[in-house]
């Protein structure tokens, strides 16, 4: 059982002090929504080669959870759970963070989009809103899952890719669907906690067979076996075999992992208010 502990949304502002505690450590990176698609591509492509796809996280993966397990001690990391839900032509951006089972810090923004969503390039779109609301979440995460691709991407930098380098923060992306590369094998009816990875092909930048991440079956139900699994990859400072390992911790009986689950929640609740 995941326990709110009660935090105000907020507009895009600093956290009280003045000094908003996630600041983009990588500016020059910031997606910008007025480049063209060939400088969108381009920067995507310089993310992609200071990104850092091994582990780099300053915690012990093992001690990921979001239920309350008794063998764990000591202080869980502080993940972060990003998504968005969309009014109009404004995106509700919502980022929740959770230590072990608890909610202790969320955060959302209210920002107008600029361009629509083309393949490839939703950092352009999302990037920017998505950063309005870390400049106003009252925390520091350690680890931030995004509702999107990591290295799973044509140019190997998707949205929790291209953010994790502009926060300069561990980062993985959760994908419900492929994007790019190929699997192996046949994901249908796969068992819940079934892995296979996604390797690179012909519409990827990188060599031919590269792990770019892993489809991840994450929860399945005998009344339905023919869930779709997870397409899960690196964003940044993160391994491949280490980012499966993260999502197979953070899910709690959902297909979900639960922080991006409960900001998904949360950006519907404030688009119901709004």
């Amino acid at each position: 059982m995941v326990r709110v502990v009660p935090a105000a949304h907020a507009a895009p502002v600093a956290p009280a002090g003045g000094d908003a505690f996630v600041t983009p450590v990588r500016p020059e990176f910031a997606p910008d929504p007025e480049q063209s698609r060939e400088e969108m591509e381009a920067l995507q492509r310089e993310v992609a080669t200071v990104a850092t796809f091994t582990d780099d996280i300053g915690f012990d993966p093992t001690t990921v959870s979001v239920t309350g397990d008794a063998s764990l001690t000591g202080e869980r990391p502080l993940v972060a759970g990003v998504d968005q839900a969309f009014l109009d032509d404004r995106a509700v951006s919502a980022v929740v963070c959770l230590r072990g089972g608890e909610v202790v810090a969320r955060a959302t923004a209210v920002t107008d989009l600029s361009i629509p969503y083309v393949p490839g390039l939703l950092s352009f779109r999302e990037g920017g809103p998505i950063l309005d609301a870390f400049a106003a979440l009252d925390a520091d995460p350690d680890l931030v899952v995004f509702d999107g691709s990591g290295r799973i991407h044509f140019r190997q930098a998707g949205l929790a890719t291209h953010l994790g380098v502009v926060l300069g923060v561990p980062s993985v992306g959760v994908a419900k669907n492929l994007l790019c590369g190929r699997v192996g094998e046949d994901t249908d009816g796969r068992p819940e906690g079934w892995r296979t990875p996604v390797r690179a092909d012909g519409r990827v930048d990188a060599p031919d067979g590269t792990v770019l991440g892993y489809a991840y079956q994450s929860r399945q139900y005998d009344s339905n076996p023919v869930i779709n699994p997870l397409y899960v990859s690196p964003g940044h400072r993160v391994s491949a075999e280490t980012t499966v390992d993260l999502v197979e911790r953070l899910c709690a009986g959902y297909k979900l992992p639960e922080p991006t689950r409960l900001a998904d929640a949360y950006a519907d609740e404030r688009k119901g208010e709004l």
